[in-house]
């Protein structure tokens, strides 16, 4: 009986955490929205104290070419933008700031992949961003690659300024450093910045600008022209 009370407390304390955190991750994003580690960081940022109203999930901004660029996730700070480009990797990572590929190693050597620099996308998706208000000329912004899952960083070099790498746990210490290292920023209009930020994530809600999103990174890659 005394097993059986445990499992059945266990089970009422996992079904209690699950339900609080929903109800925490609904204060900034829907559940389908974004990837279950993008939402892992939006719970991150909420349970450190970060209000709800200034972390922007699942962001989709336009470009000059007419095309959607998707954001995983910003926090509007009192010293300005954080980008945040989120991975879920394993084994060790090999790269550098200005290589456009990096290296995913397993099985002890066995088996290497390659990604695209997430250092370089995430640089991408600041510029893109800059273009959408005159304001954020003025306005600091710094990048967060952020990687979740058992992986090691090996040989990674060349961290460009205001750009930051860290694994999961230790993602909070790095906005954290951010905040305390940097002097305020100066808003002009923050409700101007709001609601730039605030409808690049109404545009993830679009079915039409995702469907058009994914076409542009299909084509882009040109699988469909490829003929084995």
């Amino acid at each position: 009986m005394i097993i059986i009370g445990v499992i059945v407390l266990a089970i009422f304390v996992f079904i209690f955490f699950n339900i609080r955190d929903k109800k925490l991750l609904e204060t900034v994003t829907k559940f389908h929205r974004g990837t279950k580690t993008e939402r892992k960081l939006v719970l991150k940022l909420l349970k450190a104290g970060f209000p709800a109203q200034t972390i922007f999930h699942d962001l989709y901004i336009k470009n000059k070419y007419g095309n959607y660029s998707q954001i995983d996730l910003v926090l509007a700070t009192k010293v300005g933008i954080i980008v945040f480009e989120v991975k879920e990797y394993s084994g060790w990572i090999f790269g550098n700031g200005n290589q456009n590929k990096w290296t995913q190693v397993l099985a002890y050597g066995k088996e290497k992949y390659y990604f695209y620099n997430p250092i370089l996308q995430n640089k991408k998706h600041v510029e893109n961003l800059k273009t959408k208000l005159t304001e954020f000329q003025n306005i600091p912004f710094f990048s967060v690659v952020v990687f979740f899952g058992d992986c090691q960083f090996r040989d990674v070099s060349f961290i460009p300024i205001n750009t930051f790498l860290t694994k999961a746990p230790r993602v909070i210490d790095v906005v954290k450093k951010i905040i305390t290292e940097n002097e305020p920023a100066n808003y002009k209009s923050k409700r101007d910045v709001v609601n730039v930020l605030s409808t690049a994530v109404e545009n993830g809600s679009s079915q039409k600008i995702s469907e058009k999103h994914i076409n542009n990174i299909q084509d882009m890659l040109g699988e469909d022209r490829i003929f084995h």
